[in-house]
């Protein structure tokens, strides 16, 4: 099944809440004495993921469970690490498999022993889950929308990517987006402007069009990193280039490595001073990037751009902050 993105948890009596995982979608099934892990779009997976073939175990011929595969360090998910294991050396994989290991992490029960339970309600399922699923990791769920809105709140600590709802009574719906749908909580933080990319570049930069403005976090030894971009409207494109401009900083040669995804030819690149402040909305983080492009809010004068560091999108861990371990089911 695939779910649609909305703005806010849906209310009412008729959802279950789960945990939006972080890592790859998965089909584990055991069907003709040999096991599989399927893809979203059908790629066999267990190649790279070589020690979740041990579930075989304790999956019956002719079984099938969905689910999510993840990697997580210090109590934290890792999608970093899951996309190293998309190796073509089956040697790194094993290495690999060995020092970081993923789980496999149930959220539904589609046939059992060739018994098929993908018709049956989704809380039959859930109870069948339950009842079968001995020995598995198995994602929490709650029907208490106060429950999951909370979730929303402490998840990042555990690098989580948000809340899942999906409707009780209805059937699996492979394909579709009718019975789940998912809220990502979107978040805010304070960058330094550390350049421009360019849309097109006149001979004089008060004739140019910027693309995007580029943006840096200060680290603790104060070196400034990238960490991304925001994208420039033509709505308010004179008024960010009044900003910008005089910050222009043509004697510095820094190159921004991120890399194009439109394929269509670097564009031309110049720093800033980074006297500029700007808020911006992203959703995650990964690595030392946002993940996605983020949405520019607006300036911040008030700022000292000098406290716009990793504190803004890695806040210290509080006490009580779930971790993945504890949010997982017992497998015994």
């Amino acid at each position: 099944m695939e779910a649609e993105l909305v703005r806010e948890l849906p209310a009412g009596d008729g959802w279950q809440y789960e945990p939006k995982w972080d890592g790859f979608r998965g089909v584990l099934e055991s069907g003709g004495g040999e096991l599989a892990l399927w893809s979203r779009k059908g790629r066999p997976l267990l190649r790279y993921f070589p020690e979740l073939s041990a579930l075989g175990e304790l999956l019956p011929a002719d079984s099938a469970l969905d689910g999510e595969i993840v990697i997580a360090r210090d109590g934290v998910l890792d999608f970093d690490s899951m996309q190293t294991r998309l190796h073509p050396a089956e040697s790194r994989i094993r290495k690999l498999s060995a020092e970081i290991p993923a789980i496999f992490i149930a959220f539904d029960l589609l046939l059992w022993a060739g018994e098929p339970v993908h018709p049956r309600p989704l809380e039959e399922r859930r109870e069948e889950l339950l009842r079968r699923g001995k020995g598995f990791w198995i994602s929490p769920a709650t029907r208490k929308l106060d429950a999951a809105t909370a979730w929303l709140d402490r998840f990042e600590a555990a690098g989580l990517d948000g809340v899942i709802a999906k409707r009780l009574g209805l059937p699996y719906l492979p394909g579709s987006r009718e019975a789940v749908v998912k809220v990502k909580e979107h978040k805010t933080a304070d960058c330094v402007v550390v350049g421009v990319r360019w849309k097109s570049r006149a001979e004089s930069p008060q004739a140019g069009k910027f693309a995007t403005l580029l943006l840096g976090l200060y680290r603790e030894d104060g070196d400034l990193d990238y960490v991304g971009s925001a994208a420039i409207g033509a709505r308010n494109h004179d008024e960010i280039a009044a900003l910008v401009l005089p910050l222009l900083d043509e004697s510095n040669d820094r190159r921004f490595s991120e890399p194009n995804r439109w394929g269509t030819g670097e564009l031309e690149e110049t720093p800033l001073r980074p006297e500029l402040v700007a808020e911006v909305r992203y959703d995650k983080v990964q690595g030392n990037r946002f993940r996605h492009g983020t949405k520019l809010i607006r300036f911040r004068s008030d700022k000292d751009p000098a406290d716009c560091t990793w504190r803004e999108v890695r806040p210290a861990r509080r006490a009580g902050d779930p971790t993945v371990e504890s949010l997982l089911e017992s497998r015994a």
